[in-house]
């Protein structure tokens, strides 16, 4: 660990980390930022080798020792700062006292679906909350990959990673340039596609024709469109899930949370 206290936020290694808000700047650096105590402990403890620099505020907050020891074992530079440098450096307007920069990574798609039994692909999804809320709820579920299609919010955007909690550095994460690409990997491993589509099927029609038992990619499509025709025509089946009460809809993380979990009971059945 570094003694010095880093305090001017004008500096040129806080600038450089600052820039990771901005999607080309992460690009061009291949870094990204892990904001807040759950999710820099979860980067330390599942992919220490992707850190590059932990920047902490001085305190006696109870993840403090941890994540200092974390940062120590995996060989992580840990670097002392004021609040107005931690301020200068991460997305959120209170930052909890830890900001982190990581390396980011490509994990290649084809590889990463051979032999999964239950994948999320998430097509044309911009919405980082929702994006993180479904690669947690597909972590939960015990997925074996998550695919960001097509136009997807970048998964390395500060607002996804802070939302998932900690969960990107806990399963393979994957970027397709087409949906048919993500649905013709997914096939290729042996995987059904299924599209999550309110034009679809009951799931319990689906769930009794023995349609998630076995290895199953999910497809869930934007926020405001969902699924095209022609998006639909590349899964094997597009299924619904049913509204028994008033309700006009269900956004789109309560949904996948819905037929992950429905797909890995069914699974384990």
């Amino acid at each position: 660990m570094n003694e010095a206290i880093l305090e001017n936020p004008q500096s040129a290694r806080v600038r450089r980390a600052a820039a990771l808000v901005r999607k080309k700047d992460r690009r061009q650096q291949g870094r990204f930022l892990v904001e807040g105590p759950q999710a820099v402990r979860e980067l330390l403890a599942y992919r220490p080798e992707l850190v590059e620099t932990v920047f902490a505020t001085m305190g006696t907050e109870p993840w403090q020792h941890e994540i200092d020891r974390l940062a120590s074992d995996g060989g992580a530079a840990l670097e002392r700062v004021t609040p107005q440098v931690l301020a200068a450096i991460a997305e959120t307007v209170h930052p909890q006292g830890v900001v982190a920069v990581a390396r980011s990574w490509e994990t290649p798609l084809a590889a990463a679906s051979a032999g999964a039994r239950l994948i999320a692909i998430m097509y044309e999804v911009r919405d980082p909350g929702n994006a993180g809320a479904v690669l947690r709820a597909a972590d939960a579920a015990g997925a074996d990959l998550v695919v960001f299609a097509g136009e997807s919010i970048d998964p390395f955007h500060p607002k996804v990673v802070r939302s998932t909690t900690g969960s990107l550095f806990h399963l393979p994460v994957a970027v397709a340039s087409s949906l048919a690409e993500a649905a013709g990997a997914a096939r290729d491993a042996g995987l059904a596609v299924l599209a999550a589509d309110v034009r679809g099927e009951d799931l319990l029609a689906a769930r009794n024709a023995g349609a998630l038992g076995g290895p199953v990619a999910w497809v869930f499509g934007n926020e405001a469109r969902g699924l095209t025709e022609s998006d639909r025509a590349l899964a094997d089946r597009s299924v619904r899930l049913p509204i028994y009460g008033a309700a006009e809809s269900l956004n789109l993380a309560t949904a996948a949370s819905v037929l992950l979990y429905e797909t890995a009971f069914a699974q384990r059945g």
